[in-house]
């Protein structure tokens, strides 16, 4: 099976401008491509996984991934999928993002010896001179045309800002500049991004008559059309600091049942052979294919150690013994106690189970909080210094346990 092949068969491919000439790329010759990343955090999160992934596939088959920092498109930001206006970000909070987001995917991408290249578009976008750039670039484009598209459209009745506009604009010229400088012929991304990447198609073939083109891949969607990677705490995000490898891999264990077999497709690389027998797997079979899927990803991004450790935390947790020393655990200092002891409440938010103690009374008022295996119905309960210092644990629910430690 050829890449296309796999990328179709697995479900990642969503649109193509020219199916039969992507197909002929990918299967005839050895091309560059590349995927824009705009910096706008310092971590790449689950949404992003899935194009680091198709990076991964393109890869193995021979290809050179290009990965595009948006050194100068994060100077805007894309209004894709925004109802309002992104953040303004700094230079240097933008430089320092990208920093972050290459450390990362070089854990994915093996960037050795030109097997695959780094890009930063403020190299090219910063120094433009604006009345070249609408000269040679802004001709090109209709105005009625990027109004239609799906990016802008969404926009206008919240109000779209000229500064945006000129977004679409930006990400047309990256393709064009890659093409130019370095021959890339293909340009992918989420099929959030599927008007601009059309754009970028449409400048080469304009100011160059240049053949090039363009695919998206589908988003990476929950059964019921919410998108994944969002918890109650915020985004999953691949660093470590943000997001633990053992919350990463409780996040992929505790998937729904209709959606780890698409995971399982979507984010590893377990063979699809594989893949279809699991897809037999019924009722309490489907644990054992969300390990694996978990187990799979957690790998992928933080190492099999961590995955090794996490999956052995998550065992030890759900067989009941609520101890292992791979379990999360939440540290306080003396600074943190009054009289010797701290309100349940403060420890609930400082550990995350609850982000208020609004919240944390909820919970406690709903029988979901335990402390050594004991419910806890008082919602003014402390927990006293000598239980901190003997590693107390405190339980969220049925799957979510945190190891209390005094320094």
């Amino acid at each position: 099976m050829n890449v296309f092949e796999e990328l179709k068969a697995r479900g990642l491919i969503a649109q193509m401008t020219d199916e039969a000439f992507v197909e002929k790329m990918l299967t005839k010759d050895s091309i560059k491509f590349y995927i824009g990343f705009d910096p706008t955090a310092d971590s790449l999160h689950v949404g992003h996984f899935v194009q680091v992934m198709v990076m991964a596939h393109m890869q193995k088959a021979g290809h050179v991934p290009m990965a595009l920092f948006g050194g100068g498109t994060g100077m805007i930001g894309d209004p894709s999928g925004k109802s309002d206006m992104r953040k303004m970000l700094t230079r240097e909070q933008i430089d320092h993002n990208i920093e972050c987001f290459k450390h990362q995917m070089s854990r994915l991408i093996d960037f050795s010896d030109g097997k695959a290249i780094m890009v930063n578009n403020a190299d090219w976008l910063l120094d433009l001179n604006y009345i070249q750039f609408l000269r040679e670039i802004g001709v090109h484009f209709s105005v009625n045309r990027m109004l239609a598209a799906e990016c802008y459209k969404q926009r206008m009745e919240r109000g779209l800002t000229f500064f945006e506009l000129n977004y679409m604009l930006m990400q047309s010229y990256d393709f064009l500049y890659l093409a130019r400088n370095y021959d890339c012929r293909l340009e992918l991304g989420g099929d959030d991004q599927w008007s601009n990447i059309i754009g970028g198609v449409e400048l080469n073939r304009r100011a160059d008559r240049r053949e090039v083109a363009g695919m998206t891949f589908n988003l990476l969607l929950k059964s019921d059309g919410k998108k994944m990677g969002k918890t109650e705490g915020g985004a999953v995000w691949l660093d470590p600091d943000k997001t633990s490898p053992y919350d990463f891999y409780q996040y992929w264990r505790n998937v729904d049942d209709a959606d780890v077999i698409k995971c399982l497709k979507m984010l590893t690389f377990v063979p699809l052979e594989e893949i279809e027998e699991y897809a037999k797997a019924e009722g309490s079979e489907l644990n054992k294919v969300k390990e694996r899927l978990a187990y799979e990803v957690t790998s992928s991004v933080h190492g099999k150690e961590e995955a090794e450790k996490a999956q052995s935390a998550a065992r030890s947790i759900f067989a009941g013994s609520g101890s292992c020393e791979n379990m999360p655990t939440c540290e306080f200092t003396a600074d943190d106690l009054t009289d010797g002891k701290i309100r349940l409440l403060d420890v609930m938010v400082k550990a995350g189970l609850a982000k208020s103690n609004g919240e944390a009374r909820r919970l406690i008022q709903q029988g979901g909080i335990s402390l050594d295996d004991k419910k806890v119905t008082d919602m003014t309960a402390e927990i006293a210094e000598n239980d901190l210092r003997a590693g107390m644990i405190i339980k969220k629910g049925k799957k979510i346990f945190v190891k209390l430690i005094l320094e």
